[in-house]
């Protein structure tokens, strides 16, 4: 794909009343449905499992795959998560008990979650991350860069971890809470795109303006609008301060209305949590059995 820097610097800027009227629509259709096991399961199998703490340990790493690896040997008919994210540090303990499972390997990269570091050292980080085992990569964009207008900068920074990822799934990460418009959100999304991602992802989680349905719904439009263009699909990734299924599940309808169910896959679909794993066990096991059930197999915490 080309980058052509006068499509981005002239987006409409975006009607936030149409967005949230919108949004609010979607929020009051799910306030008005039983929660439904089958989308509980997918969300379940669309979570990025994630830890992300100065005070991880590499015991504490290995315990929570080892829990994500056998939750479908303890509960029948439940798909476990799609990945487990990490540092880059800790990917070999991570991958030592995901080898011969369905459970995809993360790995942060591209000095996460300021990004603020040269960019020899980005595509070192990420290299020596796929080589220590990673599967897929969550970049954070320069949103410095971007706030000054250096979109030719940003392009060519995604584009050159997108070389060093290769066939490896390239999640960027665009912080949206430091954007400051839904149309900056557009235009970061674009550039995403056709630099290579094949994720779109709202936030690091370590902002306090996480991930919203708002920005979430600029981006499905974008990639949309991408596929309705050139036939190829782009995954999203909701990311920070989803912890609960009365968040999560507006965002799975949203993505529904907006792509369609065939979107409804975790190669497409992802999104970036520790305590909504567990929260999404409880309620599946609380609608399987018919009452309220508690459990000592937790995925994390």
């Amino acid at each position: 794909m080309s980058f052509n820097q006068f499509n981005i610097n002239h987006i409409q800027e975006i009607d936030l009343q149409s967005v949230e009227k919108k949004i609010d629509s979607i929020r009051h259709k799910c306030s008005n449905q039983e929660v439904n096991i089958l989308d509980l399961r997918m969300i379940l199998n669309m979570i990025d499992l994630t830890t992300l703490d100065g005070r991880d340990t590499e015991e504490k790493v290995r315990y929570m795959c080892s829990k994500a690896v056998n939750l479908n040997s303890v509960f029948d008919h439940i798909k476990t998560v799609a990945a487990i994210c990490v540092y880059p540090s800790m990917i070999k303990a991570a991958k030592s008990e995901l080898l011969n499972s369905t459970v995809k390997l993360a790995s942060v990269s591209t000095g996460f979650p300021s990004g603020q570091t040269f960019l020899e050292v980005k595509l070192l980080e990420t290299k020596l991350a796929i080589e220590n085992g990673a599967d897929e990569i969550d970049m954070v964009i320069s949103r410095g860069k971007f706030l000054e207008g250096e979109f030719n900068y940003v392009y060519d920074e995604i584009a050159a971890i997108k070389e060093v990822c290769k066939d490896k799934t390239l999640k960027v990460i665009l912080e949206t809470g430091e954007l400051g418009t839904l149309s900056n959100i557009r235009k970061a999304s674009e550039i995403a795109i056709l630099a290579g991602a094949d994720f779109i992802k709202t936030s690091t989680g370590k902002i306090q303006q996480g991930s919203s349905m708002s920005s979430v719904f600029v981006m499905l439009q974008a990639i949309k609008d991408h596929f309705d263009k050139t036939g190829y699909k782009i995954g999203i990734k909701p990311s920070g301060g989803i912890s609960s299924i009365e968040i999560a599940i507006p965002y799975l309808e949203m993505i529904r209305e907006v792509l369609g169910s065939d979107w409804l896959v975790n190669s497409l679909v992802r999104f970036g949590a520790s305590s909504l794993a567990n929260n999404v066990l409880e309620e599946i096991l609380r609608i399987q059995s018919g009452k309220d059930q508690t459990t000592d197999y937790f995925l994390f915490g």
